[in-house]
């Protein structure tokens, strides 16, 4: 039976298992909700694996022109290749006649060996690497369980992808210490070939609300975040429109377009990208694997069922309703909807706001008129890299003469936007 819309499932198919040992990794402690098994208990059966993948497919709406399996973890490298062929095999036995089937699997880098990869490219895979900058930048938080940095595996498994022809994107997670350093970190990721970034701010609440300060020392800060988005944002603007893909800047655009969120930070209600565990549990979302925001298992009930639990519906709403006064009479609503719920720790009137609030708001006013000169090309069938067309300089915000323009091009602002056109 399908679902009433169109929904997402994160795979953990070797549970919280990894590897490593990321000082900020909020899965690992999953361990203790699942009792400690040993390695080979929190390997997904096959016939949960097959149930799974049977029911995602059936629970799509009639017409869902394709599907994306994500693969995730703990640390999904962990399990043999035999593993990932039979869901291979399983998913196009289950397909619909013109579906197409994709795989996405997120990995922290350090098992991906030459001959993994050629598979990985044999199939389709598309791959994500967590990287979190240069050697010394990833290591402050990224070890092995000696205490070692993992920099160097996760390279030579970002050698080996690229060996095999592997397409492949790079999370990056975003705290206290790299925080500072966007151009840094951008043009790390820009020389081992990644052009599809994900940056993903790491905050880690001490409590289950803040006044102020409650969150670990490795946690960014609202207003380094927003500086780094906007560092970020000010290296890609420059020269690598339509080279290099940033998520944060796709779903932006997109936004000021009028088109919905294409990612659930940013969507008006969430509730539609949930996780399943290796024993077929389904919960509410990846960062919400508790047992409270346990929904059901696809070994019990249906899929179709489960997505559309009362329960699950309302956790979606609570996103909206949930808004307080502050985030409700906020110019950037439309485009930051209140961010991930799971950061909104600060208690204001009205409920509660995002840590990050001060930060979103300045990503978002200083990329606002680039955004929307961007559109105003798109509209004209032009390519967004010809934005500078279209850029307006706002009232109360125009640089001196001899100062950069704003609009990104490098150029002085009285040679650029500030040039007098009757001139």
């Amino acid at each position: 039976m399908s679902a009433q819309h169109p929904f997402h499932l994160m795979a953990k198919p070797i549970g919280p298992l990894c590897n490593i040992r990321c000082e900020y990794c909020f899965y690992l402690s999953k361990e203790e909700l699942f009792g400690h098994k040993k390695r080979s208990e929190y390997t997904m059966r096959e016939e949960v694996m097959e149930t799974f993948i049977h029911q995602y497919i059936d629970a799509q709406p009639t017409g869902t022109p394709e599907i994306t399996f994500a693969w995730q973890g703990g640390e999904p490298m962990l399990l043999p290749q035999s593993f990932f062929e039979k869901a291979v095999e399983l998913e196009q036995k289950y397909a619909r006649p013109g579906m197409k089937v994709l795989n996405a699997f997120q990995t922290n880098g350090t098992l991906v060996s030459r001959s993994r990869a050629e598979w990985f490219a044999e199939n389709n895979f598309l791959l994500g690497v967590s990287i979190d900058g240069d050697e010394d930048l990833h290591n402050r938080y990224r070890r092995d369980r000696e205490g070692q940095g993992t920099f160097k595996d996760v390279m030579r498994g970002v050698e080996n992808l690229k060996a095999a022809g592997v397409e492949f994107n790079t999370l990056t997670a975003v705290q206290s210490d790299n925080g500072d350093y966007p151009e840094r970190v951008y043009d790390f990721l820009k020389s081992i070939g990644s052009e599809y970034l994900q940056f993903i701010p790491i905050v880690e609440s001490l409590t289950d609300s803040v006044s102020g300060g409650a969150v670990s020392k490795r946690s960014v800060s609202s207003g380094q975040w927003g500086a780094f988005m906007n560092g970020i944002f000010d290296r890609w603007v420059k020269a690598d429109i339509g080279k290099v893909f940033v998520q944060q800047f796709d779903t932006l655009l997109g936004l000021h377009a009028g088109y919905p969120s294409n990612i659930c930070v940013h969507a008006e209600t969430c509730g539609n990208a949930m996780a399943i565990e290796h024993d077929g549990s389904v919960y509410s979302c990846d960062h919400y694997v508790f047992p409270e925001y346990r929904i059901g298992n696809v070994m019990e009930e249906e899929l179709s069922d489960i997505v559309s639990n009362p329960i699950q519906l309302k956790f979606g709403k609570d996103k909206k309703d949930g808004l307080p006064d502050k985030c409700r009479s906020c110019p950037y609503l439309s485009l930051c909807n209140g961010a991930c719920p799971k950061d909104r720790l600060v208690e204001v009137e009205g409920g509660k706001l995002n840590w990050l609030c001060e930060g979103y708001a300045a990503f978002f006013e200083h990329t606002a008129p680039h955004f929307k000169a961007m559109v105003q090309a798109l509209n004209r069938r032009m390519p967004a890299s010809e934005f500078r067309r279209f850029f307006v300089v706002e009232e109360g915000k125009r640089p001196g003469r001899n100062e950069s323009c704003p609009c990104g091009s490098g150029r002085k602002f009285k040679v650029c936007h500030g040039r007098d056109p009757s001139v």
